[in-house]
């Protein structure tokens, strides 16, 4: 069957290819994609010369849902709803998949979904209800991301979890503050960002605060950090100036350049420091399952759209990321109609 996908060819260049798929496995037609700051990351050229001299040139996004049209398995009929899982295994291993070097993920390892129809493996698809909001679905993976390092946090956090702290003000600090309340009704969740406006959206934490302007005796159990890039070095050296010892500081913020850690006090207050990335099938029916059973979150998480983009070309697409990157806060859907 003939497909067209649409790479990135060269920074902020895409281009259309004609590939052959094979009817076989499950075929999916995109329908509602998101672009992620690692998307931007590439159509920017803001990875490293050589990242993208290999990488490139590769569909991107790795954020998305769509409806199948076909499965020679019989698990999926035509027509069905399903999100798309862009880890993808090859090779057992004794750590998890998300973090195995014998796997490789849509949009950095190999073509992510920007293409009229998906080839997958029925493990990397799973059927949405109904009812889900579609722009809100479309982020699902982003979701899955905060709920597996959540997960991860529970299994070894031994302190108490009266006080929870999350570090960044964008998207993924609001999705897992929002987790976090959820998951442990009874933590007082404590956000500290940068942005007045964005920490006003915060209104289902217990306080915010602007980093530079945090109240004489504020102190957190456990620390999630939702920075990123450079500015990660200040927002990890507040979290362990402010975190109480056997603290657990979960990592999520990516930095393309190393960044430096009191380690001194890391010892001295007996911290954990654990990292988080991607994510895997068993975390996407978790946030499935709590989306399900908590559908007010699809209004909390719908103050996350900022732009929605239908997609019928490619300059289409590319004023979509242009777009997405002059946005300080909030996510861009597509609704792919190629």
């Amino acid at each position: 069957m003939i497909n067209i996908v649409y790479r990135l060819k060269s920074p902020k260049f895409f281009e259309e290819a004609i590939d052959e798929i094979e009817l076989d496995g499950v075929i999916v037609r995109p329908t509602y994609l998101s672009i992620c700051q690692a998307d931007q990351r590439y159509y920017q050229g803001s990875r490293p010369a050589e990242v993208l001299d290999k990488k490139l040139p590769m569909a991107l996004i790795h954020e998305g849902i769509g409806e199948v049209v076909f499965d020679n398995s019989g698990e999926f009929k035509a027509g069905d709803t399903v999100v798309m899982i862009p880890n993808t295994s090859f090779g057992e291993d004794v750590c998890r998949a998300n973090y195995s070097y014998n796997s490789k993920f849509r949009g950095s390892g190999f073509d992510g979904f920007t293409s009229d129809l998906i080839k997958l493996d029925s493990s990397r698809v799973i059927k949405l209800p109904d009812d889900f909001n579609p722009y809100v679905s479309a982020f699902i993976e982003l979701i899955s991301v905060a709920y597996q390092g959540i997960d991860k946090f529970k299994q070894i956090a031994s302190t108490p979890k009266d006080i929870l702290g999350v570090w960044g003000d964008g998207n993924l600090g609001f999705i897992t503050a929002l987790l976090l309340k959820e998951l442990f009704p009874e933590s007082k969740v404590i956000v500290f960002g940068k942005h007045l406006d964005n920490l006003n959206l915060f209104t289902f934490a217990d306080e915010v605060y602007r980093i530079h302007d945090v109240a004489e005796g504020v102190a957190v159990d456990h620390a999630f950090e939702c920075v990123g890039s450079s500015a990660s070095q200040l927002a990890i050296d507040q979290i362990i100036d402010l975190i109480n010892p056997q603290g657990i500081i979960s990592l999520f913020g990516v930095s393309e350049y190393p960044v430096p850690i009191d380690t001194r006090m890391v010892l001295e207050k007996g911290l954990t420091i654990q990292g988080n990335s991607r994510s895997e099938r068993e975390d996407f029916i978790g946030v499935i399952n709590v989306l399900k059973q908590n559908p007010q979150l699809f209004e909390y998480l719908g103050k996350l759209i900022t732009e929605i983009h239908e997609i019928n070309s490619l300059d289409d697409l590319k004023e979509a990321f242009d777009r997405d990157y002059i946005s300080k806060f909030g996510k861009t859907i597509l609704k792919w109609n190629k």
